[in-house]
């Protein structure tokens, strides 16, 4: 283990963030990082436990439960410990494809599942794991997955987010010959468009990807399957699919007033000020580290939006909690909207774990994210109001959004198993100016046209693509599907997780063996 006594000695100390007030002026990333000596102490307090649960993913009361890749914690903590930093790094990458992305996005399921968590703060993991794999970088460690021989065989996917990158590098090491298809200018998926840069860095997105390309991986770009490429062309060129698409049809709230002019999908907003962000055309752009498109028909059409939306100078209201919700509260903030106010339809969590919410499940506890604690900031007080419900977008004359009405709600207890059933408060309607809001609903599964044209069953209530036998392989010979897609909206580390999977499933296919 590292410190026998490391978790006696030393509190828990996580790197920070840049400050508040600077922060929100730009669009660089917030997050600061540990000198090395301090990161020996934080991985000097890892138990070494008997059973780890920090390593073994897993889903426990709906949520994750520990890290789904199955990261060797204890070994990689011991050796940061002792300085042995190549050899962390390389445990480190014999099950993570791309640490430098979870190590920034993940919520850190394997946090909530360490041990030391029951009765102590945990091991600070993702900071250590975020070490790690930029000491490797920096060091040129960090080596291109280069097959020594070809297999012949070929393999499309189509989708270049987390999955479909850990399913095309997974696959180019086993020797086959990768073509990753993607729509959007850039590779990267929601790497690339649908985190914002503050919390993930396009330079190390594109960093990975331009390895994954000197690696012999091709990209095309500009090019929805479907529409430019039809499947029957993909089926007759290619040994096997991959269908890494994700899960992006947004959830909608069809309450009277939708149609009104001012009302976006989180999505088109988050996607649309990174292209803009990217191209030059906003105020702190990323100068030097703008991404240039490399591949690809750069004639066609960019399906992200191209007009954009301002939230600058205006009463913004965000529907929708979780990450793309606190996503949209930081970009709007940085656009300098009037006022923000972010609406949750649940309760506001417990301070503490409930009694119902026990380790090592993941803690359902109140906390502010990096876009609440800026919001804080700027307002003086947390933007989300709880347990309130959307009754109706009210408009002008011209057609443009101009307030909304909600109602509080109440949440009654469960019974007989069913769900919990929700109540409205009455004589607690409440209006609220409103230009701009942000629906931020989570997302229903993949779309379905591309999965018709490839006659993949799908699941009637989410449209998630149905595999066999809980395996990666669809009803169609040949072709396969993970992430998002296959298992409906979840984290990136799932996403990597999937990738890996179906890697091994379609090299199994590939070579009967």
């Amino acid at each position: 283990m590292a410190k026998p006594t490391g978790f006696l000695e030393f509190e828990r100390e996580a790197a920070g963030e840049r400050p508040l007030t600077e922060r929100i002026h730009d669009w660089e990333p917030i997050h600061l990082h540990l000198p090395e000596e301090r990161l020996n102490q934080q991985a000097a307090r890892c138990m070494d436990c008997g059973i780890p649960f920090c390593h073994k993913g897993t889903i426990l009361n709906g949520m994750t439960s520990g890290c789904p890749l199955n990261n060797l914690i204890p070994e990689w903590n011991d050796l940061v410990y002792r300085g042995l930093w190549r050899e962390a790094y390389e445990r480190l990458a014999r099950t993570n494809n791309f640490p430098e992305f979870t190590g920034l996005v993940c919520p850190a399921p394997c946090e909530a599942a360490c041990t030391l968590g029951i009765h102590d703060p945990a091991v600070t993991i993702k900071n250590i794991e975020i070490a790690i794999i930029e000491r490797a970088f920096e060091e040129g460690w960090v080596l291109l997955n280069t097959p020594a021989s070809r297999t012949g065989k070929t393999v499309a996917i189509i989708g270049s987010g987390p999955a479909g990158l850990a399913a095309a590098d997974e696959l180019n090491k086993a020797g086959h010959s990768v073509t990753v298809y993607e729509r959007a200018d850039r590779i990267g998926g929601l790497l690339m468009y649908g985190i914002p840069n503050m919390k993930l860095g396009k330079d190390v997105v594109q960093r990975r990807i331009d390895l994954l390309a000197e690696a012999g991986i091709q990209f095309v770009t500009n090019c929805e399957v479907g529409r430019d490429v039809t499947a029957v062309q993909l089926q007759n060129q290619f040994d096997a699919i991959v269908l890494c698409t994700g899960a992006t049809q947004p959830n909608n709230l069809p309450v009277p007033g939708r149609e009104l002019n001012g009302i976006h999908f989180a999505m088109e907003f988050l996607q649309g000020n990174t292209k803009r962000l990217l191209d030059g055309e906003l105020e702190g752009e990323i100068g030097d580290r703008r991404l240039e498109i490399s591949n690809g028909a750069n004639n066609l059409q960019s399906p992200i939006n191209q007009s954009p939306i301002l939230a600058s100078g205006k009463d913004v209201i965000v529907i929708g909690g979780g990450d793309t919700g606190t996503d949209c509260v930081a970009t709007a903030l940085r656009h300098g909207c009037d006022s923000l106010v972010q609406f949750e339809i649940m309760d506001q969590p417990p301070v503490h774990r409930a009694a119902d919410n026990p380790w090592p499940q993941w803690p359902r506890v109140y906390k502010m994210d990096y876009g609440q604690e800026e919001a804080t900031a700027v307002f003086g007080e947390d933007p989300r109001e709880y347990a309130v419900m959307t009754k109706r977008f009210i408009g002008d004359e011209q057609g443009n959004l101009q307030a909304v009405e909600t109602v509080n709600v109440r949440w009654l207890p469960a019974e007989n198993g069913e769900r919990p059933q929700l109540e409205e408060i009455p004589d607690t309607e409440q209006t609220w100016a409103a230009q701009l809001v942000l629906l931020a609903l989570g997302f229903r599964g993949p779309e379905n046209g591309l999965l018709q044209q490839f006659g993949v069953a799908t699941d009637p209530q989410r449209t998630n693509i149905v595999t066999e036998n809980s395996s990666y392989a669809t009803n169609v010979p040949g072709v396969f599907a993970a992430g998002d897609a296959r298992r409906g909206q979840s984290l990136v580390v799932w996403a990597i997780q999937e990738g890996r999977g179906v890697g091994t499933a379609v090299d199994a296919y590939l070579m009967s063996e």
